[in-house]
C-alpha cells in the first residue's frame, strides 16, 4: 500500500506538500484510495445512501461571483421565485417521495427577508416535525443565520469555494471578501448548525497547492458536510472559455475527505452526473454517502442554471427518485428514507 494512503487511513494529518503528493497520484494509488474510502464509508455508514429533497426556490441574487450562472450581471438570466405555497407543495410531493431533509437552496435574494425565511422554515418544521431542514442561502448576518436557526433550520451549506485569499478574490468581485465568507463559516459552526462548506474542483486558477489547502481547512474545521464536484462553465459568465475540472481529480478528493473525516456526510452532485453519465455512482463508489435530487417544479429547473448542460432539469420528482434508486441500487447500495444525520458530532 502507497504509504501515503496508508498514513491517511490509519487518521495521521498530512502535511501540504503530503496532499499534493497524494493528489497528483498515480491510477493504481487512485485505486487504493477509492477502496478504502469505500471501506471506511461502509464502516460508518454502510450501504446506505441518504436522499436530500433539493428545492431551489429562487435564481435572484445580488452577488455577482464571477463562475456562477444566475450571477446579477448576468441579463440573459429567466429569473423566478417560488411562492409560499409552491415551496410547500415541493415538501409535500418529497415527503411522500420518502424525503426527511429538505434542502432549501437560492441566490441571495432581498426579496426573500429574513421574516419570508423564518415564514417558511417554521411552516416546513410544523408540518414535516420528523424531518431536518437545510439552508443554503449564503452569506448572512449571524443574527439571521441564529433566526433561522431557532425557527427549526438544522444545517446550513456554504461552500467557502476556496482556503486561498488570493484564489478567491480571482473568483469573486472586490466586495465579495474571503474574510466575510470564513467569518460566516464560523457564526455558523457557533450557532450549532450542522455546517457544510465545499469548493469547486478545477476552478478558474486553481493550483493543485490551493487544493491541498482546501483539505487541510476542511481538516482545521472538521464540518459535518462536505460538498464538492468538478467546475462547469457558464456560458454567460466571465469564465466561460475555461475548461471544466475534471472528473478523476474530483474522485481522488472525494477518496482524501472521506478518509480524512471518516463519518462526514459527502455528498455526489449534480455536477459529477453533468461531467459523466455515471458520475454519481463513481462518486458513491468513492466514497459519498449523499445524493439530492430536485423537487423544484420542472417549469424552473433549466432556470437554476449555475453551470451549462446540467442534468435531470426536465424529469419530475418521482421520475428523478426512482431513477436514482434503481442506479443506486445497481451498485450494491440504497436509498434510505431516513433524516441521515452526520455521525461526525
Amino acid at each position: 500500500m502507497n504509504k501515503l494512503v496508508e498514513k491517511l487511513y490509519q487518521n495521521q494529518a498530512l502535511a501540504k506538500d503530503e496532499l499534493i503528493e497524494l493528489i497528483n497520484c498515480d491510477k493504481d494509488t487512485q485505486e487504493e484510495l477509492r477502496a478504502l474510502a469505500e471501506k471506511v464509508r461502509y464502516e460508518n455508514y454502510g450501504n446506505n445512501i441518504f436522499i436530500r429533497g433539493l428545492i431551489e426556490f429562487t435564481n435572484y441574487c445580488k452577488q455577482d461571483c464571477y463562475y456562477c450562472g444566475i450571477r446579477k450581471s448576468n441579463l440573459h438570466c429567466n429569473r423566478y421565485r417560488l411562492s409560499f405555497e409552491q415551496i410547500m407543495e415541493c415538501c409535500k410531493d418529497g415527503y411522500s417521495l420518502g424525503f426527511r431533509t429538505f434542502v432549501l437552496q437560492g441566490g441571495e435574494d432581498p426579496y426573500f427577508t429574513d421574516d419570508k425565511i423564518c415564514e417558511i422554515v417554521n411552516a416546513m418544521k410544523k408540518t414535516y416535525p420528523d424531518c431536518a431542514i437545510t439552508l443554503s442561502l449564503g452569506e448572512k448576518s449571524k443574527e439571521s443565520y441564529k433566526r433561522f436557526f431557532d425557527c427549526g433550520a438544522d444545517r446550513y451549506l456554504l461552500r467557502h469555494e476556496t482556503a486561498n485569499k488570493a484564489h478567491f478574490e480571482k473568483l469573486h468581485p472586490p466586495k465579495q471578501t474571503y474574510e466575510s465568507r470564513m467569518k460566516c463559516l464560523e457564526y455558523l459552526k457557533e450557532i450549532g448548525y450542522q455546517v457544510g462548506c465545499g469548493f469547486m474542483v478545477g476552478s478558474p486558477y486553481q493550483t493543485v497547492e490551493n487544493l491541498a489547502e482546501d483539505l487541510l481547512f476542511i481538516k482545521k474545521i472538521n464540518p459535518q458536510m462536505v460538498g464538492i464536484g468538478p467546475f462547469i462553465h457558464h456560458c454567460d459568465t466571465d469564465f466561460k472559455d475555461f475548461p471544466d475540472g475534471e472528473l478523476d481529480v474530483t474522485l481522488k478528493l472525494l477518496s482524501i475527505i472521506r478518509l480524512m473525516i471518516p463519518k462526514v456526510l459527502l455528498p455526489a452532485t449534480t455536477a459529477l452526473a453533468t461531467i459523466d453519465l455515471i458520475g454519481r455512482e463513481k462518486g458513491i463508489k468513492a466514497g459519498a454517502n449523499v445524493v439530492m435530487p430536485n423537487l423544484s417544479p420542472v417549469s424552473v429547473r433549466k432556470d437554476y442554471s449555475l453551470y451549462d448542460n446540467k442534468v435531470c432539469t426536465g424529469e419530475e420528482s418521482a421520475e428523478c427518485r426512482n431513477c436514482l434508486e434503481r442506479r443506486i441500487n445497481s451498485i450494491g447500495c440504497k436509498i434510505v428514507t431516513d433524516r441521515g444525520d452526520s455521525k461526525n458530532i
